[in-house]
């Protein structure tokens, strides 16, 4: 059964590089992200109980350590390797956005926004 359930993790600030160009290499950059975490919720809330849940805490770190850590050269990349992470915690879909403020002159923003469920990456 599909659900239309859903956890938001909002405006998580990360920092990492990212980018084609050299400098971009060389000085991590403030990246936002934004997650909607799709997973039937039902049990959990009649549990009341964290573990029949995603902890948003716990993805939250893990997000946070991978992005940091990382070095794609693509936003489109890195949104694929978080959605990957979230669906390894127990996402049944996940949207990933991925924000690169004042990537474009006269624009607040850059972003990337991908949908991916547990298929994609079987």
């Amino acid at each position: 059964m599909t659900t239309e359930d859903r956890i938001l993790i909002r405006d998580l600030e990360v920092r990492a590089i990212v980018g084609i160009n050299e400098w971009e290499r060389t000085k991590k950059q403030d990246l936002m992200l934004n997650l909607v975490l799709f997973r039937d919720l039902r049990v959990s809330a009649e549990s009341d109980d964290v573990k029949d849940t995603l902890h948003y805490g716990t993805i939250a770190k893990a997000v946070l350590a991978y992005v940091e850590g990382s070095e794609h050269r693509l936003i489109e990349t890195l949104a694929t390797g978080v959605a990957r992470l979230c669906i390894e915690h127990g996402a049944e879909r996940v949207r990933v956005r991925v924000d690169k403020p004042w990537a474009v002159r006269h624009a607040a923003a850059a972003a990337v926004e991908i949908e991916r469920g547990r298929a994609d990456f079987e």
